[in-house]
């Protein structure tokens, strides 16, 4: 060794094996000085969101300088498509999302649009995608799965989670399948508490674990932990935390060798249960390799909170030095494979296979003996909305207002919450609307109808008085009310708004 160069401690090196197993986030569109600085000394990824996305080239720019301090930088997105879009957070996606895809059941297309997907991502310099969904929806009221999954038979999101995985793959950007042991048939989004799936392990195997199956199979590099209770699997500890769901079922009984990554760790499931530095050292303790920590906290301060309650662990022997360094290299491994991977794959998204996808997803059904006439002129359109899930967020625009406003100036335009639905503003509402209508082509567009008590009630009022109206669902379907048209878009994505639009017109 040189006398020049400085020796690494094992000390060094823990810190440094500590840094590289988180994920964090940060805000802004240029790298911040101390991201650069926990690059230089071991961090492994960085996760990105709408925050820190304007348009592709900037993106390409702030991805470039964050891996001139380490190429083999692993920098992750959550981008699934349809309604769940970081890409594309302001227009809304081009690409259908899976329930969209699964609703046409071609798997060749799923892998088409991954594999356009992941151009996108890749011209942009992202090379590891927290996606796809591969649970099971067979909770019909979820209330943050839904649409993001294939559907609720466990063959078809099995096929399709695998077409998903090896289109993505193709072009070098990494899978993460999500959300293991499967968080389809919960009634609580773990951003705010901790779900529970009681059923029996025969359940399990034959439903949730079927699409995580075909995922491995298909050669996933990694697979996200979801912040829930399976008793029949651990009765003590959630997924995320659990030896018994993480190295026993998914390592041992699976056989699954790619990267563990956690769902974030500040998510009220973990954080509000454990704690974020107690709940990291347990994941990790228990088979997790990456830690993912961004979605909402953003500051300095939470990576050395966490970096540091990793090496105290090890100190102490709660976290076996071997099992972190275990980790740390599952981290680096894969950003050698992407780095390698990358080299030659950027081309341009073939955009018409997103809409394409689209046109074959929907579901539209006519009433027999009632008409609506092609949209020609200045149309009213209702959207009846409730608060989107945390992984859509709220800043994502959804629905047709904007793109027959675009298309038919003039367009009236009305939106309808709870509130106003409320037994003591019902009527009014539903006199205001009708009236607003009048002289007009009637369009109700919903999201999750069949989850809300009063979007159905005013479904049922509205379309009383007008059975000439079109209702476009843009979330999971059921029943086609009682109106002239139904359309099932099978998710909000612009692209899937774009193909509802030309049925609408006449298309």
């Amino acid at each position: 060794m040189s006398i020049l160069t400085p020796a690494v401690t094992d000390s060094d090196q823990l810190h440094r094996d500590a840094l590289t197993v988180l994920q964090p986030g940060f805000v802004g569109t240029t790298m911040p000085e101390w991201v650069r600085r926990h690059l230089a000394a071991g961090l492994g990824s960085v996760a990105l969101f709408a925050r820190n996305v304007v348009d592709p080239e900037q993106l390409a720019a702030l991805t470039a300088e964050l891996r001139s301090v380490n190429p083999d930088l692993l920098i992750a997105i959550d981008e699934e498509g349809g309604d769940v879009t970081r890409l594309e957070v302001g227009s809304g996606s081009s690409w259908p999302g899976n329930l969209a895809l699964g609703a046409v059941d071609d798997t060749a297309l799923t892998r088409d649009v991954a594999r356009e997907l992941g151009r996108a991502l890749a011209t942009c310099g992202i090379n590891y995608n927290w996606a796809p969904a591969a649970d099971v929806n067979s909770n019909p009221r979820n209330p943050v799965i839904g649409v993001r999954s294939f559907g609720a038979d466990p063959e078809l999101c099995a096929r399709h989670t695998a077409a998903w995985v090896e289109g993505l793959q193709q072009v070098g950007v990494a899978a993460c399948a999500k959300h293991f042991p499967g968080h389809g048939d919960t009634a609580v989004d773990s951003h705010l508490g901790l779900p529970m799936v009681d059923v029996d392990v025969d359940l399990l195997r034959s439903r949730d674990l079927v699409p995580f199956l075909a995922a491995i199979e298909a050669g996933a590099k990694a697979v996200m932990t979801a912040h829930i209770m399976v008793p029949a699997l651990d009765p003590k500890l959630p997924a995320t935390l659990s030896p018994a769901v993480l190295t026993d079922l998914l390592r041992g009984q699976l056989g699954y060798q790619g990267l563990i990554v956690t769902d974030g760790i500040e998510m009220g499931a973990i954080a509000d249960t454990y704690g974020m530095g107690p709940g990291t050292v347990m994941a990790l303790a228990a088979g997790a390799d990456a830690i993912c920590v961004g979605g909402g906290s953003t500051e300095e301060e939470t990576v050395l909170e966490l970096r540091d309650a990793i090496v105290e662990a090890v100190r102490s022997g709660a976290l076996s030095e071997e099992r972190l360094a275990d980790a740390a290299q599952r981290v680096r491994t894969l950003g050698s494979w992407a780095r390698i991977e990358a080299q030659g794959q950027l081309a341009e998204p073939d955009l018409a296979i997103g809409l394409r996808a689209a046109r074959r997803a929907l579901r539209v059904v006519r009433a027999p003996g009632r008409a609506f006439p092609p949209v020609t002129e200045r149309p009213y359109v209702v959207s009846l909305s409730d608060q989107p899930n945390f992984a859509v967020g709220d800043d994502t625009p959804w629905g047709l207002s904007g793109l027959l406003t675009a298309r038919f100036p003039g367009t009236r335009t009305a939106k309808v919450d709870a509130a106003d639905a409320a037994p003591e503003a019902l009527d009014a509402t539903v006199a205001r609307l009708l009236a607003e209508a009048e002289g007009r082509s009637l369009v109700l567009v919903v999201r999750d109808a069949h989850r809300y008590d009063w979007m159905t009630a005013v479904l049922e009022r509205v379309l009383t008085a007008r059975p000439d109206g079109a209702v476009v669902e843009m979330g999971v379907p059921q029943a086609a009310p009682a109106g002239a048209l139904y359309i099932a878009t099978h998710g909000a994505a612009r692209v899937l708004g774009l193909a509802a639009v030309e049925v609408l017109t006449g298309q």
